[in-house]
């Protein structure tokens, strides 16, 4: 548990994640009392977040240990649950943030969909996702990935769902050129990455640069930009507004 935290908080992924996520969400106009959902909500870090964008907060996550955690943050409702099975009325929410978490469910079309079915109308939906299945690795596997990401593969499942694509870009650009040779390289020759996943916490100095170019994508995304590339994508959606 004391390792999720830590990871959760000291990750240079996570935290430059919380900074593209921020820069996203301070361009929605949200309700000052708006309801919000994160789906997927692991150990509740991004839920500190969102405190600060509404005034009733909830959280889902299948692991009921991580659940556990986010709960003793007391940030608001963490129910245990499945996103295809939600506890929720229709129209809930005004906002839901669902971030990398799609690519572990089996049929993500049915999971936007029920995440549409709670979302208010004309309520948001912020989500993310790895990208380019050309990527994939034990990384992947580690982290029981069903799929990685295109464009046209998250517009489409969006789509079926029922929610307005209002904009996709990527993220994690800079460091899209390294990290595809390290993988290419690893799955050429076989070599194995101790248990396979790429969230190892290391030291402070280097989750201090690895974020940077986070903080640098943050500030141009948070400008209404989009970057054309880069390992992760996002998606902001939104429910079809009443009639």
């Amino acid at each position: 548990m004391k390792a999720t935290l830590a990871v959760d908080e000291h990750h240079w992924w996570y935290r430059g994640r919380r900074r593209v996520i921020r820069a996203e969400l301070d361009r929605l106009a949200l309700p000052a009392d708006a309801r919000i959902l994160d789906a997927g909500c692991g150990s509740g870090r991004t839920l500190v977040e969102l405190a600060d964008y509404g005034g009733q907060l909830s959280g889902v996550e299948l692991d009921a240990g991580a659940a556990e955690l986010a709960r003793g943050r007391g940030l608001g409702e963490v129910q245990v649950g499945r996103l295809e099975e939600l506890p929720w009325e229709d129209g809930a929410f005004d906002l839901i943030t669902c971030l990398d978490v799609i690519e572990h469910v089996p049929d993500d079309t049915a999971a936007l969909a029920e995440l549409r079915r709670v979302a208010r109308p004309g309520g948001w939906l912020l989500v993310t996702v790895p990208a380019y299945q050309a990527l994939w690795s034990r990384h992947d596997e580690a982290n029981h990935h069903f799929r990685r990401y295109s464009r046209s593969m998250l517009r489409g499942a969006a789509r079926a769902a029922g929610w307005q694509i209002e904009r996709v870009s990527s993220f994690n650009s800079l460091l899209l050129a390294p990290a595809a040779a390290v993988r290419l390289a690893q799955r050429r020759t076989g070599a194995r990455n101790g248990n396979g996943s790429d969230l190892d916490v290391g030291p402070a100095w280097l989750n201090d640069i690895l974020e940077r170019p986070l903080a640098m994508e943050a500030s141009w995304l948070g400008r209404g930009r989009t970057l054309p590339m880069g390992l992760s994508l996002l998606a902001v959606l939104r429910s079809p507004p009443a009639a």
